[in-house]
């Protein structure tokens, strides 16, 4: 059954071709969209389950490309990690193509929209399923290309310019990650995920010298905390949200960011966690990688916070208060990554903040995707985004309000919607952190989320009163929503509620990507390395 695990990809490349040959037949070619979307959320439910959560799954499962046997060949790996975050990227997709029909004019559509949006699926894809750092590259270079192209959709001067910011940045970025890669093939010799672990672990074995790999693996760290967004490489966030097609923002937010988070997941705890190399930085010292991204990350996730939410508060837009709000939202996920970095290897903490950090993704995940969709629906009724033309709009149109209000409601963590699961666990492991490493770190974390959630509060409340609740505008007094856009936020609204109402078994999911991220042994099994005394 290990074909499963690549069948998520091959039928979200198999969509983005045929919707590149339909782009003469416009009906046939949003038929084609929607029907591999729900193709892409079947074969990711059905990988999951049959290999990763179901009675008799084996837990996880590698795929070899072409035969060729680890480490030599690409390696395809499904465990909880993956699992986890394919779900989250299959349930946002679904929900943004289906929105996008609906709103999108169809000149826009047949503009390479849909080709566009499946290739950008398929580099979040393959990068939560590849086994070794290289492909790793390539995946993140499909999804990045896409979405530069995304940016700069409209071709306004707006646009163009935003595109070309998040270009140039990017592209550094994407040349940094070149680097530490090489770095790190010419210090460990291989690319394989799980064998750069078995030979981190046993450096003396493979005739390595581990060192290096603290320096080459802060190189990464910048490059994924640049492509999710983390202060202080957060200055593109603004501009690329608000000038990408509204959906595709939806997917920049819950998805792509995401992807920065489990790259820093996945390196570190499951592969760089295994060197052995002396690291004492700002008061925090083991012999690990870990030592370096604990309070570094740490910092960011606080800053991002802070930033994120001050910048939401200020904004007069909805568009804009939730691509700020985004900001401040990753550092609540950053945090607990940071709190399960500083923790012991031996104690249950690193497990509870890792999960803790899931959660607080999938609640971001569903959320700001039904928000900045939101954000589509009202924009294509009234013509504006801007809070002061919004008032009135609960009362003339009070099913779309009510999605918009669930969404607000989850940000603010109100019981017992999926975003109170996710800022319970994040206080949660703060509140550990500090129980195992007392200090002024681990304080100034608790604080930071603390200050977060106030801020939270803030602008919740005044998009809510200054932009839905009083009377009416203008605007809203000649708006007609679209029925097919509120079903959409509607089923969006109704997940945040069933997933909160039903935490239980989203928890032990959670908690099982966690001991995947943490089981080295484990992913070095599944992966069934051969040899590999070179690559």
């Amino acid at each position: 059954m290990s074909w499963l695990v690549i069948a998520p990809l091959l039928v979200v490349v198999t969509t983005a071709v045929c919707t590149l040959a339909l782009g003469r037949r416009p009906r046939i070619q949003r038929a084609a969209s929607v029907s591999g979307a729900i193709g892409y959320v079947g074969t990711v439910s059905v990988a999951v389950w049959t290999l990763v959560l179901g009675p008799a799954a084996p837990g996880a499962a590698a795929y070899q490309v072409g035969d060729w046997p680890a480490p030599f060949g690409i390696t395809l790996v499904l465990d909880g990690l993956s699992a986890f975050m394919l779900t989250m990227a299959a349930g946002v997709g679904i929900a943004s193509i289906l929105f996008s029909v609906r709103y999108i004019t169809p000149e826009n559509q047949r503009v390479y929209y849909h080709p566009l949006f499946h290739l950008l699926l398929a580099g979040v894809t393959g990068a939560f399923l590849t086994g070794d750092l290289f492909n790793l590259f390539v995946w993140f270079e499909v999804m990045l290309i896409v979405s530069y192209v995304f940016v700069a959709f409209y071709g306004t001067d707006y646009a163009t310019a935003a595109s070309f910011r998040y270009l140039v940045m990017n592209v550094f970025g994407s040349a940094l990650m070149l680097v530490a890669i090489g770095g790190l093939y010419a210090t460990t010799g291989t690319l394989n995920m799980a064998d750069m672990a078995r030979r981190l672990a046993t450096p003396d074995a493979y005739g390595i010298d581990p060192a290096p790999v603290v320096g080459l693996s802060a190189l990464l760290l910048a490059v994924f905390a640049l492509k999710s967004g983390l202060v202080p490489f957060q200055f593109w966030v603004p501009a690329a949200y608000t000038a990408a097609p509204t959906p595709v923002t939806a997917m920049f937010a819950g998805v792509t960011k995401k992807v920065g988070i489990y790259a820093i997941i996945r390196l570190y705890f499951t592969v760089f966690a295994t060197a052995s190399v002396p690291v004492d930085l700002l008061g925090t010292t083991a012999a690990s990688p870990l030592a370096f991204l604990a309070p570094v990350l740490g910092a960011m996730g606080v800053a991002s916070i802070v930033v994120g939410g001050f910048g939401a508060v200020g904004q007069d837009r909805l568009e804009s208060v939730f691509a700020y709000s985004s900001i401040g939202q990753v550092g609540f996920i950053a945090v607990p990554v940071a709190i399960a970095a500083a923790a012991a290897p031996t104690g249950t903490l690193r497990g509870v903040a890792i999960a803790a950090a899931l959660v607080f993704a999938l609640h971001h995940a569903l959320a700001k995707g039904l928000l900045f969709l939101s954000v589509a629906a009202v924009e294509d009724a009234t013509k504006t985004d801007r809070l002061r033309n919004l008032g009135g709009v609960a009362g003339h149109s009070p099913v779309l309000s009510g999605t918009v209000f669930v969404g607000l409601l989850s940000l603010i963590g109100l019981p017992p919607l999926t975003g109170f699961f996710g800022k319970f666990l994040a206080f949660d492991a703060a509140i550990r952190g500090i129980a195992s490493n007392p200090g002024l770190p681990s304080a100034l974390a608790l604080v930071a989320l603390l200050l977060g959630a106030i801020l939270t509060i803030l602008y919740a409340t005044r998009v809510w009163v200054g932009g839905f609740w009083g009377r009416e505008t203008t605007a809203v007094e000649t708006a007609s929503v679209e029925s097919g856009q509120v079903a959409v936020l509607v089923a969006l609204a109704a997940a945040i509620v069933l997933v909160g109402v039903g935490f239980d078994p989203v928890y032990r999911f959670a908690g099982t990507a966690a001991t995947a991220a943490l089981d080295v042994e484990a992913y070095v099994d599944v992966v069934g390395l051969s040899g590999g005394d070179g690559a």
